[in-house]
């Protein structure tokens, strides 16, 4: 039988605290988001002055880093590239930069998805949860 890696509590407010402490260093108000591998939601913090879209935006793009294995850019730039039939894709809400998978052993075990400021700034808020996650 093989065994699985996942989250734990302590993972997830590992992964909130360095998003936060990212956010709050560079003075941007974002939502961030943690999922599990299946995408399904384990933590949601919005911070002060994030416009309320920030919470389902950043859900969505940590949905999509975890159920597609990459990060939500990578799909971003598929349908900047012409592959616009992306844009049907069930379930992969938030093809847009800021989502990033956690990978431990090869395997992803979950995701960090943040919304906003500018989709680079997103991203590196969702990379300095990530990092965390990885200590």
């Amino acid at each position: 039988m093989q065994t699985k890696v996942i989250l734990s509590h302590d993972d997830v407010a590992r992964i909130l605290a360095a998003a936060r402490a990212e956010a709050l260093a560079n003075q941007w108000a974002v939502t961030i988001a943690v999922v599990d591998d299946g995408g399904h939601p384990l933590a949601l913090e919005r911070l002060d002055a994030c416009a309320p879209i920030g919470a389902y935006v950043a859900m969505e793009k940590a949905r999509t880093a975890a159920l597609g294995r990459r990060e939500s850019r990578v799909y971003e730039e598929m349908i900047n590239g012409g592959r616009s039939a992306f844009l049907s894709a069930p379930v992969l809400g938030g093809m847009l930069e800021g989502g990033v998978p956690v990978v431990v052993e090869g395997q992803v075990v979950g995701a960090v998805g943040v919304s906003g400021v500018k989709s680079d700034q997103d991203a590196q808020v969702a990379r300095a949860g990530v990092a965390a996650a990885l200590l």
